[in-house]
């Protein structure tokens, strides 16, 4: 019976590891370009973080409703789990790429200019490059939040380590839930410290 356990905690982990991985990877392809896009044009900006920051007030739960019944988005399984959760991921990311993009010295960005570079030139070597820790600040808070909130997946079928906890509390079972709940745990928290480190390396001397 442990043997068992053991083994569907590794698979289950290794779904939840998936779908944590691809709506990251897509929130980061969307919020770093739309975050930059919002820094340059401050009438976007409005918009844009608006928007993602109401995305964030709507429940797990009500935020599945709304999408299972979107053609191609949505449907019972892991696609209606991973576009939920890239709309969760995608505020931090934005708003820390906008941020980080803005908070680029006025001063640094004129000599730049004024030694010839292009706009992408001083966005790929001068802005993208000082704004690195912010940017990383903000993926990783979206990877820890993601990877709680994938958890509520187990709910419409989309797996990963939610399927324990929700067995758990279903038949009162404390075993069940923690199999789920300390897995999900360390994986926050090593992301966190992932990350953390990432950012102190990131850090001027």
């Amino acid at each position: 019976m442990r043997t068992d356990l053991a083994s569907e905690i590794v698979r289950l982990t290794g779904q939840h590891l998936w779908l944590v991985g691809i709506a990251l990877a897509l929130a980061i392809l969307m919020g770093v370009p739309l975050g930059i896009l919002a820094a340059r044009r401050p009438a976007t900006s409005r918009w844009l973080l608006g928007l993602a920051s109401v995305v964030q007030t709507i429940p797990s739960l009500a935020l599945f409703g709304f999408l299972i019944p979107i053609p191609l988005l949505g449907g019972i399984g892991p696609r209606t789990v991973i576009v939920a959760l890239v709309m969760y991921a995608l505020l931090p990311i934005l708003r820390n790429t906008y941020v980080g993009i803005l908070s680029v010295d006025a001063a640094v960005c004129e000599s730049a200019v004024a030694m010839g570079m292009t706009d992408r030139q001083l966005l790929r070597y001068v802005q993208l490059p000082l704004a690195s820790r912010t940017v990383i600040a903000g993926i990783r808070v979206a990877t820890v939040t993601t990877i709680g909130t994938a958890t509520i997946a187990a709910a419409i079928g989309g797996g990963g380590l939610g399927v324990f906890i929700f067995r758990g509390v279903a038949s009162v079972d404390t075993a069940q839930i923690l199999a789920g709940a300390i897995p999900a745990a360390a994986m926050a928290l090593l992301a966190d410290n992932g990350f953390g480190w990432l950012e102190r390396k990131l850090s001027p001397a």
